[in-house]
C-alpha cells in the first residue's frame, strides 16, 4: 500500500488514484531564462522518482511537466541580453533538457509551454470574470478576487485576516483587496503581448498552470508537485482560480519537496548562492548528483557541499564494485525477493530513498560474501541490485567502465594509468618496493586507487 505525505491535509495519506490503476499528475516545471541550478535539479530527480515507483507499482501514469516561456525575468534577460524572448527561451529550454538528460531524468509525457497555451489561459480567465471571480481594474489588468473563494489558505495554512494585516493596496488602489492576484497584465510598451477580450497584453504566472493543467489532464487530478517555495502563493491560487472556474476539487495529492540549502540557506538564484547543474558536473559525474538528491528524502532539506557530494561518490563506488566481474543475467532472472519486498516497502512509505538505498547496500554486502565464498547465489544477488538501483536511475553504466570513468577532462587517460600500473608491477615482480611504492603514490596523487589481488592488480578513479 502507498502512503504518501499530502500537503493539502498535513499527513501520510494512502494514495487512491481516481481511476483505478491511473494516475494523473502535474508538476511545475522551470521558468526558462537561466541555466538550472541544484535546486531544480532536485525537482526534476525527485519528481522522476516518484513518477518511476508509481509505474513500477504498475500504474499507467501520465505525466506533465510545464514550461514556463513567457514572465518579468524573461523579458528582462532578454533585454539585458539584447536578444529575442524566443531566442532566450528556445535556447534555455534545450540546455534544461540536456541537463535533465545528463541526470538520468526521463522525458514527462507532456511539456506544454505557457505561450502555446493562450487560448485555453484566455477562456479561464473569461470564465471566472462571467462567473464574478475576476474583475478588471482601472489600469487595464485582470484580478483575481481571493475573497469570493471560499477556503483560501488551506494548503498553506495561511488566513486571509493574517494575510491582509501584512499586505497594502498598491498606490493607485486599482484592487479591490490586497490579496487580489493578476489573471491578466496589460501591454506595456516593448513587451511581448496577445490579444484579449479586455484588453491586449500577457498572462500572469499562476494561471499559466492552472490553465496547463486542467488542459491536459481535466479539471480534477490525482497528484500536483513542485518545490515547497510554490505552495503559497502559487499553488495556494492555482487552487482558487481552477476550483472557481470547474466546480471541482482541483487536485487529492499535493507533494511538495524541501529546500537546497547553502550554510542553512535556500539555494535560489534570487539569493546569488546557487550552483548550476553544469557547474557541479565540471567536478561530478551525474549519478553522483542523482545519488546525492537522493540520498536525502525529499521533504528534508538537502544540503550541498563537496563533502556531501564526495560521500556519493564513494557510496556509488561501492555499490559498483560490488557488481564488478560479476555475470549478471539478462532477460527475466528472478530477484530476490526479501530484498525487493524490503526496496518496495521503503519507496511505499511516501517514497523514502534513503531507506531505498540502505536496502540496497545490504545487497551489495551480500553480493561481496557471496562472491568470496563462490556462492551460486552471487548473480541472482547482484541482478538484484542492478534491477532495484534501476527503480531509481541508479547503476545505469557498465561498473568496470563507471570505475575508470573520468569526470574532470584534464585528468590522466586509461593508458597513461595503465602504462603506470604496468611499471609498478615490473618493480613488485623485481622486488623494488621503494619503486612500486613511489608509482603508486604518483597514482594517488592523479586520484587512482589500486587493489592488489591474486589476479593481478586493478585500478579505479577516485
Amino acid at each position: 500500500m502507498l502512503r504518501l505525505f499530502n500537503s493539502l491535509t498535513r499527513q501520510k495519506e494512502e494514495f487512491i488514484p481516481i481511476e483505478p490503476g491511473k494516475v494523473r499528475m502535474y508538476v511545475c516545471g522551470m521558468t526558462v531564462y537561466d541555466y538550472c541550478h541544484l535546486g531544480h535539479a532536485r525537482v526534476l530527480v525527485v519528481f522522476d522518482v516518484i513518477v518511476r515507483h508509481l509505474r513500477n507499482l504498475g500504474f499507467e501514469v501520465t505525466y506533465v511537466r510545464n514550461i514556463t516561456d513567457i514572465d518579468d525575468k524573461i523579458i528582462a534577460r532578454a533585454a539585458e541580453n539584447g536578444e529575442s524572448i524566443n531566442e532566450l527561451t528556445k535556447r534555455f529550454i534545450a540546455a534544461m533538457h540536456e541537463d535533465a538528460d545528463a541526470l538520468g531524468v526521463l522525458r514527462p509525457d507532456f511539456e506544454p509551454r505557457a505561450t502555446e497555451s493562450m487560448d485555453d489561459i484566455l477562456g479561464m480567465i473569461q470564465t471566472l470574470i462571467d462567473k464574478g471571480y475576476a474583475y478588471q481594474g482601472s489600469n487595464g489588468d485582470v484580478y483575481y478576487s481571493v475573497s469570493r473563494f471560499d477556503g483560501y489558505g488551506r494548503l498553506s495554512g495561511k488566513r486571509l485576516e493574517d494575510l491582509r494585516s501584512g499586505a497594502r493596496i498598491a498606490v493607485d488602489e486599482v484592487k479591490r483587496d490586497p490579496l487580489d492576484f493578476v489573471l491578466w497584465k496589460a501591454a506595456k510598451p516593448g513587451e511581448p503581448n496577445w490579444p484579449a477580450p479586455w484588453c491586449a497584453g500577457r498572462p500572469g504566472w499562476h494561471i499559466e498552470c492552472s490553465a496547463m493543467s486542467v488542459d491536459c489532464l481535466g479539471p480534477h487530478f490525482d497528484i500536483h508537485g513542485g518545490g515547497m517555495d510554490l505552495q503559497f502563493p502559487h499553488h495556494e491560487n492555482e487552487i482558487a482560480q481552477s476550483e472557481a472556474a470547474t466546480g471541482e476539487h482541483f487536485v487529492n495529492y499535493w507533494i511538495h519537496n524541501g529546500f537546497v540549502e547553502v550554510n542553512e540557506e535556500k539555494m535560489s538564484k534570487s539569493l546569488g548562492n546557487f550552483f548550476t547543474v553544469r557547474e557541479i558536473l565540471k567536478s561530478y559525474r551525474p549519478e553522483e548528483i542523482r545519488y546525492f538528491i537522493l540520498s536525502s528524502h525529499y521533504r528534508s532539506p538537502l544540503n550541498y557541499s563537496d563533502e556531501n557530494l564526495n560521500q556519493a561518490r564513494g557510496a556509488l563506488q561501492r555499490l559498483y564494485t560490488a557488481l564488478r566481474d560479476v555475470e549478471i543475467p539478462t532477460g527475466d532472472a528472478s530477484t530476490v525477493p526479501s530484498y525487493e519486498d524490503r526496496f518496495v516497502a521503503a519507496m511505499n512509505d511516501d517514497f523514502n530513498t534513503p531507506e531505498a538505498l540502505a536496502v540496497l547496500f545490504d545487497l551489495a554486502r551480500a553480493v561481496n560474501r557471496a562472491r568470496e565464498q563462490a556462492d551460486d547465489a552471487t548473480p541472482q544477488l547482484a541482478a538484484t541490485v542492478k534491477m532495484l538501483a534501476g527503480r531509481l536511475g541508479l547503476l545505469q553504466e557498465d561498473p568496470e567502465s563507471y570505475l575508470r570513468g573520468r569526470v574532470i577532462q584534464e585528468g590522466p587517460d586509461d593508458e597513461t594509468i595503465e602504462a603506470l600500473v604496468k611499471r609498478r608491477q615490473e618493480a613488485r615482480a623485481s622486488k623494488d618496493w621503494a619503486e612500486a611504492d613511489r608509482v603508486r603514490d604518483q597514482l594517488s596523487r592523479m586520484g587512482i586507487e589500486l587493489e592488489d589481488g591474486a589476479d593481478g592488480t586493478r585500478w579505479r578513479r577516485i
